[in-house]
């Protein structure tokens, strides 16, 4: 048996309408509380659509859980800010085009500086979809440079560059004393390799794309030791007919066997003891979060899990898993 005090998963898309009310139920079964993405349809850009977003994932959720809102980043006034602060945990960044719902971001990095400076002076995190143009590989490693300039020229500015995917950008860390990363589960257990190194398996497909091997074990040390990174799934839900199909979907829906999974991992490479603290503590502390007290035990029981939930297949769907949440 394994009890994890208050986890959080630090970044979660829960979606609208239908889906959202099919997918929260895991989320928040799970977890605390949740950090939970802006790019809806339209993007969550004021503090009356966080509210009205907030209140409909409570509605969903089945749980006791805290929706952990954010803003998507476009170029904000301080008082827009001041008004949006008491509702929110960060503004998330997304490059124009870089990922589902970043149609409306960023195209010009240079216009980010007045609303990262009311950032910094409000005390407002900013999260980051760390990806520049190029090779697909190479994406994130394109985007470091921006992120470094950005800790630099904006200091006090809590900077959080979500599902690093490379060596690279967790080196960045040691660089950066005012950077943080989330991890992924899937980025912790596989490689493009299991992607598309025989047929395409496009469950897996999810953007930024899976990287090296070495790229991975990068990520796995962070995980077990690295008190600036901590989880953060990145759960991506689309319905299958949007997954097995041409223009194939990018996103994996991971919220139904994260905790399990991780577990597993932890489990395997010795350090049991550590998944605590991936899964709360260093967010707790990058956060300056106090989060609702919950525990949520794991048990070693076998489990298959489902094929299919509603319209979404899970990630590991079909696999058997030694450890359930109770």
């Amino acid at each position: 048996m394994l009890t994890l005090h208050s986890p959080l998963d630090m970044h979660v898309h829960l979606r609208q309408g239908d889906m959202l009310r099919l997918v929260a139920p895991h989320t928040a079964r799970s977890f605390a509380a949740a950090v939970v993405m802006p790019n809806l349809a339209p993007p969550v850009t004021g503090a009356a659509q966080v509210l009205e977003y907030r209140q409909a994932i409570l509605e969903a959720a089945g749980h006791p859980f805290e929706p952990l809102m954010t803003l998507f980043f476009r170029e904000y006034s301080r008082a827009e800010l001041e008004e949006a602060k008491p509702h929110i945990v960060g503004v998330k960044l997304y490059p124009a085009g870089m990922t589902t719902g970043s149609e409306a971001g960023l195209a010009d990095m240079e216009r980010a500086a007045p609303t990262l400076a009311h950032m910094e002076a409000l005390d407002i995190p900013l999260l980051i979809h760390g990806e520049g143009c190029g090779f697909v590989m190479d994406r994130e490693a394109a985007f470091l440079p921006v992120v470094e300039r950005w800790s630099r020229d904006f200091p006090k500015l809590r900077i959080v560059l979500e599902h690093v995917t490379t060596a690279a950008g967790i080196a960045l860390l040691e660089r950066c004393g005012n950077l943080f990363a989330t991890v992924t589960l899937h980025h912790l257990l596989i490689t493009l390799d299991d992607v598309i190194g025989g047929l395409m398996r496009p469950h897996l497909f999810c953007k930024p794309v899976a990287k090296r091997p070495e790229d991975r074990a990068a990520l796995r040390e962070a995980a077990l030791s690295h008190p600036r990174a901590f989880f953060g799934s990145d759960t991506a839900p689309h319905p299958v007919t949007a997954k097995e199909a041409p223009g194939c979907a990018a996103g994996i829906f991971s919220a139904p066997v994260a905790l399990p999974a991780l577990a597993a991992l932890f489990e395997e490479l010795g350090a049991l003891d550590r998944l605590q603290a991936f899964v709360s503590d260093r967010a707790c502390a990058a956060y300056r979060l106090a989060p609702p007290a919950r525990e949520v035990t794991l048990r070693r029981r076998a489990w298959t899990v489902p094929e299919r939930i509603g319209t979404v297949v899970p990630y590991l769907a079909g696999q058997t898993l030694n450890w359930m949440v109770d």
